[in-house]
Protein backbone atom coordinates (compact mmCIF):
# COMPACT_ATOMS: atom_id res chain seq x y z
CA UNK A 1 0.00 0.00 0.00
CA UNK A 2 1.38 3.36 -0.80
CA UNK A 3 1.10 6.06 1.19
CA UNK A 4 2.48 9.67 0.88
CA UNK A 5 2.58 12.17 4.02
CA UNK A 6 3.23 15.93 3.89
CA UNK A 7 4.86 17.99 6.05
CA UNK A 8 6.34 21.57 6.84
CA UNK A 9 3.45 23.94 5.94
CA UNK A 10 2.84 27.09 7.90
CA UNK A 11 2.21 30.14 7.86
CA UNK A 12 4.94 32.70 6.62
CA UNK A 13 5.46 36.31 5.21
CA UNK A 14 6.14 37.59 1.95
CA UNK A 15 9.03 37.02 0.88
CA UNK A 16 10.17 34.15 3.44
CA UNK A 17 10.50 30.36 2.72
CA UNK A 18 9.19 27.17 3.43
CA UNK A 19 10.63 23.57 2.65
CA UNK A 20 7.41 20.86 2.37
CA UNK A 21 8.35 17.31 2.83
CA UNK A 22 6.29 14.24 1.54
CA UNK A 23 7.47 11.06 3.06
CA UNK A 24 6.72 8.16 0.70
CA UNK A 25 5.92 4.69 1.46
CA UNK A 26 5.20 1.47 -0.49
CA UNK A 27 7.15 2.70 -3.05
CA UNK A 28 10.23 3.93 -4.02
CA UNK A 29 10.61 7.45 -5.02
CA UNK A 30 14.23 6.95 -7.29
CA UNK A 31 11.76 5.42 -9.99
CA UNK A 32 8.60 7.20 -9.91
CA UNK A 33 7.22 10.54 -10.76
CA UNK A 34 6.77 12.71 -7.61
CA UNK A 35 4.33 15.68 -8.08
CA UNK A 36 3.28 18.91 -5.93
CA UNK A 37 0.08 20.19 -6.29
CA UNK A 38 -1.95 22.80 -4.75
CA UNK A 39 -5.59 24.28 -3.88
CA UNK A 40 -5.94 28.03 -3.13
CA UNK A 41 -9.39 28.47 -1.43
CA UNK A 42 -12.04 28.58 -3.76
CA UNK A 43 -9.88 27.71 -6.61
CA UNK A 44 -9.18 24.28 -7.94
CA UNK A 45 -6.52 21.99 -7.77
CA UNK A 46 -2.79 23.03 -10.00
CA UNK A 47 -0.12 21.75 -10.81
CA UNK A 48 3.12 22.93 -9.12
CA UNK A 49 6.33 20.59 -9.96
CA UNK A 50 7.27 17.23 -11.59
CA UNK A 51 10.23 15.13 -10.67
CA UNK A 52 10.31 12.26 -13.12
CA UNK A 53 12.13 9.05 -12.49
CA UNK A 54 14.71 9.70 -14.38
CA UNK A 55 14.71 13.59 -17.23
CA UNK A 56 14.59 17.21 -15.84
CA UNK A 57 12.16 18.74 -13.46
CA UNK A 58 9.25 20.98 -14.57
CA UNK A 59 7.45 24.05 -12.94
CA UNK A 60 4.50 25.75 -13.03
CA UNK A 61 5.50 29.27 -14.70
CA UNK A 62 3.83 30.57 -11.52
CA UNK A 63 6.50 29.18 -9.68
CA UNK A 64 9.33 28.75 -11.83
CA UNK A 65 12.47 30.65 -10.36
CA UNK A 66 11.14 30.33 -6.66
CA UNK A 67 10.51 26.59 -5.80
CA UNK A 68 12.52 23.51 -6.75
CA UNK A 69 11.38 20.16 -6.24
CA UNK A 70 13.86 17.59 -4.95
CA UNK A 71 14.40 13.84 -3.61
CA UNK A 72 16.30 12.24 -1.18
CA UNK A 73 16.40 8.44 -2.20
CA UNK A 74 17.28 7.23 1.10
CA UNK A 75 14.93 8.81 3.20
CA UNK A 76 12.29 7.99 0.02
CA UNK A 77 11.14 11.76 0.52
CA UNK A 78 10.47 14.29 -2.04
CA UNK A 79 10.98 17.76 -1.31
CA UNK A 80 9.76 21.75 -2.23
CA UNK A 81 11.78 24.39 -1.63
CA UNK A 82 9.75 27.28 -1.76
CA UNK A 83 11.27 30.51 -1.82
CA UNK A 84 10.08 34.02 -1.69
CA UNK A 85 6.57 33.44 -1.12
CA UNK A 86 4.09 35.20 -2.17
CA UNK A 87 -0.05 35.57 -0.91
CA UNK A 88 -0.64 33.87 -4.35
CA UNK A 89 1.29 30.68 -3.15
CA UNK A 90 -1.55 30.11 0.06
CA UNK A 91 -3.06 26.99 -0.19
CA UNK A 92 -2.99 23.45 0.66
CA UNK A 93 0.23 21.50 -0.66
CA UNK A 94 -0.28 18.19 -2.26
CA UNK A 95 2.31 15.52 -2.93
CA UNK A 96 1.27 12.97 -5.60
CA UNK A 97 2.75 10.17 -6.92
CA UNK A 98 1.70 9.55 -10.38
CA UNK A 99 1.75 5.96 -11.33
CA UNK A 100 0.03 4.71 -8.36
CA UNK A 101 -2.43 7.74 -8.43
CA UNK A 102 -1.68 7.86 -5.04
CA UNK A 103 -2.27 12.04 -3.04
CA UNK A 104 -1.16 12.76 0.36
CA UNK A 105 -3.44 14.13 2.70
CA UNK A 106 -2.02 17.77 2.15
CA UNK A 107 0.19 20.74 3.78
CA UNK A 108 -1.60 23.96 4.64
CA UNK A 109 0.50 26.86 3.95
CA UNK A 110 -0.62 30.25 4.39
CA UNK A 111 1.23 33.71 3.46
CA UNK A 112 0.45 36.33 4.69
CA UNK A 113 1.97 39.57 6.36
Amino acid sequence: QVQLVESGGGLVRPGESLRLSCKVSGRFVSVNAMNWYRQAPGNEREWVATMPAGGTTDYADSVKGRFTISRDNIKNTVYLQMNNLQPEDTGVYYCYMSLSDTWGQGTRVTVSS
